[in-house]
């Protein structure tokens, strides 16, 4: 539910008058961030789209099972993923003027291959080009002092991405990014692979769910909207992952923590909604080239002035909103 200003202020007449000292915005503030929490509080499952909720159902050692099972099922060629440990996902440059990259998470199975796995909240504009950066730090750090044949185990780069960025195939919501021959068409080398999951594409409903996949990607997009396990997904797996998903079985900092980062996913998309209307606006006067430039950047000015105030890293919202760390600290 969003609340509209007059509306707020025409209803609440007692409590401008109870909190007389209160100013009108800071009221309205108020309000409103009552409203996410108790909206978040009626959810009988978390939301997979926030920090808490991805780092809750697949970051933690109880839930390897469910993230070995959800890899080996987007990755279709992959098989079965019998073992996997989680590795420190904050990685440094070579040298302290190299910038600093933070996994979402990190792993390795069996095999030494190595799994980046990442949540995308929000539309980049260099996206593509970020993941392949990302994907720099395990290739690189499998060199061998000494003597070295240079053989390297494969990386996959996993995007979970709650916008489109290629629009010109609207049904197609998974894509397995590889190093191919155009001449050939064949794979050149296997040891780079990028998976991206295009969440908004997915919208099937439960009876149209036919495979694994479907399963998988139909939780994903809509758990946070279930009261219960839907019919047609009976699966072990599915079972634990919702048990790890209610909310009811949380301890009360646990609780506190998933109702904040809610808060601050859903001021996150509200603005870079705003951004985006900005970026409009001012794409009127202007032109659309530049509008959108601006509102982007006035997005991510605002976007780490929030972070910020939640306590998160220069690094982190550097990762996030692209300014550099000059520009966040000057915020």
């Amino acid at each position: 539910m969003i609340f509209d200003k007059k509306v707020l202020l025409n209803s609440l007449e007692f409590g401008n008058a109870f909190l007389g000292f209160w100013s009108e915005k800071w009221y309205i503030w108020f309000l409103y961030s009552f409203n996410i929490i108790y909206h978040s509080m009626q959810e009988r499952y978390v939301n997979p789209f926030t920090d808490f909720g991805f780092k809750k159902l697949f970051g933690e050692e109880s839930s390897k099972e469910i993230l070995m099972d959800f890899l080996g099922t987007i990755i279709q060629d992959k098989g079965v993923i019998t073992k996997l440990r989680f590795l420190q996902n904050e990685h440094l440059g070579a040298s302290q003027e190299d910038r600093k990259v933070i996994f979402d998470l990190y792993c390795e199975n069996e095999n030494g291959e190595k799994f980046i796995v990442e949540l995308q909240k929000a539309k980049q504009a260099y996206f593509k080009d970020r993941s392949l950066y990302y994907a720099t730090f395990p290739i690189q750090e499998q060199a061998v002092v000494g003597d070295w044949n240079f053989k390297i185990n494969t990386v996959y780069t996993i995007s979970i991405m709650d916008f489109v960025f290629d629009s010109q195939n609207p049904t197609l919501f998974l894509h397995d990014v590889r190093l191919v021959d155009i001449a050939t068409q064949q794979v050149f080398n296997d040891k780079l692979r990028f998976i991206y999951l295009e969440m908004p594409k997915f919208n099937k409903t439960e009876k149209e769910l036919v495979t694994y996949l479907d399963k998988w990607m139909y939780v994903l997009k809509n758990l946070y909207l279930l009261d219960n396990i839907p019919a047609k997904i009976k699966e072990k797996i599915f079972t634990k992952f919702f048990e790890k998903a209610e909310i009811a079985k949380y301890s009360p900092t646990e609780r506190v923590a998933y109702q904040n980062s809610v808060k601050v996913a859903r001021d996150f998309k509200n603005v870079v909604e705003t951004g985006i209307e900005e970026g409009r606006e001012i794409g009127k006067k202007e032109g659309i080239r530049l509008g959108i430039k601006e509102g982007k950047k006035a997005r991510d000015i605002e976007i780490a002035k929030i972070m910020k105030a939640e306590g998160d890293s220069t690094a982190k919202i550097s990762k996030i909103t692209g300014l550099s760390i000059t520009e966040i600290d000057e915020i």
